[in-house]
């Protein structure tokens, strides 16, 4: 539970894994998105846009298996249902029967998808259980994030293609674990879908081909916004273990979730690190605990990142009811701005140029947006019954390592740099898991920054 020998120098764990980032998360010097250096224009394809169809093309029978049976999975299992036909649930593997009992039902009621007594596995190494059932095609991971970089290795091993949930790891160790994982699982020509559904916008991907042509100029910062009212929390019951009350409160836990800094403004950090297309050198930042009611976690949080030649982005996150709201991305140019902001009567993906005019909004009449999360799933059947392959596994680990150093940076109060998250053996969480106790986990007690990781709450 402690963060061990943090901001070390240690090695990288496994060998052959680089400092750097992943070709659409470069330095700026190597190209980076809407500098001078891309003078000639890019069509959509050239960038990697997909398609946008309203239902996957039919193919070959694909069975899934869903890791993580809360709302969250079970949300992502009737996505996978409605995504095309010819598809269906057959395992189903959680920790608690309620929660597979519950998502069992779900199926049976809204799909006519019954999955038998057999396939429904319980406990902490379920996931094991089905990955090696051979008829399963794919496997979705919806489990807390904590426990998201080891099922993904194992899934990659097992050859399945994967459905990820957003993020991928809540610390270094686990990230580490991730990008090797991705490059196996492109080595073996898999489908990875992730959970950062803002990928899987069409207006978001229109909005980003326009930047990219240089519709904005050369870039010079970001910002990046996931500012809302309290999130959902539960209160431990007499009945329930550490261990099961952190798992069925799991967000608000900072070594199952890594914090909403993690779990939420990951979309708005993905965004504006895609569109920047550089990795911060450094970040500071502060955040605290104001109205919580239960966990470990922070309320807020306020993040500078730094990155090469004075180029800047902005990070808030914030869980705070009675405050103002704000959840969007903006991307500045040295022409104009991409923004998602609404302003007035204006919303959506647009770009402005610094007087108010608008260089090119999304037609959302025109083209009206599919739900995200029924477009990753598309996404997911296309790509594999097409035998495009499409694997984001990579830039959703950076992304989300991005989102670790901005939340150790706010937990210290110390500039972080960009060597010392990728090379940190921070890792959060015990060692092992069982229900029952965790000694060193502690109710409502939250990282003070300014104090050394292991001194003394006073």
């Amino acid at each position: 539970m402690k963060r061990r020998d943090f901001l070390t120098n240690t090695a990288l764990i496994g060998a052959g894994l680089p400092l750097g980032m992943a070709p659409a998360l470069a330095s700026c010097s190597s190209g980076a998105a809407g500098t001078s250096e891309t003078a000639r224009t890019f069509t959509p394809e050239e960038l990697g846009m997909y398609s946008f169809v309203e239902i996957a093309p039919d193919g070959k029978p694909l069975k899934a298996a869903l890791v993580g049976c809360g709302d969250r999975g079970t949300g992502a299992a009737t996505q996978f249902l409605k995504s095309g036909p010819n598809v269906s649930i057959i395992a189903l593997a959680d920790i608690f029967p309620d929660r597979q009992t519950t998502c069992r039902q779900v199926l049976k009621e809204k799909f006519n998808n019954e999955v038998a007594d057999a396939n429904c596995f319980l406990g902490f190494d379920a996931y094991q259980k089905v990955l090696a059932m051979p008829e399963i095609d794919v496997v979705l991971l919806c489990t807390p994030t904590h426990f998201r970089p080891e099922h993904f290795k194992a899934a990659v091993e097992a050859g399945k293609h994967i459905f990820m949930e957003k993020p991928c790891a809540v610390d270094p160790t686990g990230i580490r674990t991730v990008i090797a994982a991705a490059k196996d699982a492109s080595a073996k020509g898999l489908t990875v879908i992730t959970g950062n559904q803002r990928r899987h916008s069409r207006a978001y991907w229109e909005a980003y081909v326009q930047v990219r042509n240089g519709a904005i100029g050369d870039i010079l910062s970001g910002s990046a916004h996931w500012d809302q009212g309290a999130w959902w929390n539960k209160r431990k019951r007499p009945e329930w273990s550490d261990m099961e009350y952190c798992i069925r409160n799991w967000f608000n836990i900072k070594w199952l979730s890594g914090d909403h800094i993690l779990d939420q403004a990951i979309h708005n950090i993905d965004i504006v690190t895609w569109f920047m297309g550089m990795r911060p050198i450094s970040a500071v930042g502060f955040g605290g605990r104001a109205q919580r009611l239960t966990g470990d976690i922070f309320d807020f949080f306020s993040v500078d990142y730094y990155y090469e030649n004075n180029h800047k982005m902005l990070t808030t996150a914030r869980q705070i009811d009675g405050c103002d709201g704000n959840v969007s991305e903006q991307v500045y140019g040295t022409k104009g701005m991409f923004t998602t902001r609404r302003v007035g009567e204006r919303e959506g993906a647009r770009l402005e140029d610094y007087s108010g005019n608008v260089i090119w909004a999304y037609d959302y009449k025109a083209k009206p947006e599919k739900n995200h999360y029924d477009q990753e799933h598309i996404h997911l059947v296309e790509s594999i019954r097409l035998d495009k392959k499409i694997n984001q596994a990579e830039d959703l680990a950076y992304s989300t390592l991005v989102a670790i150093q901005g939340r150790e940076a706010a937990y210290s109060g110390k500039v972080v740099t960009w060597d010392e998250i990728m090379s940190s053996n921070l890792r959060y969480g015990p060692e092992t898991y069982a229900l029952g106790p965790i000694p060193d986990y502690k109710e409502g007690v939250a990282p003070l920054p300014g104090k050394a990781p292991d001194a003394p709450v006073m």
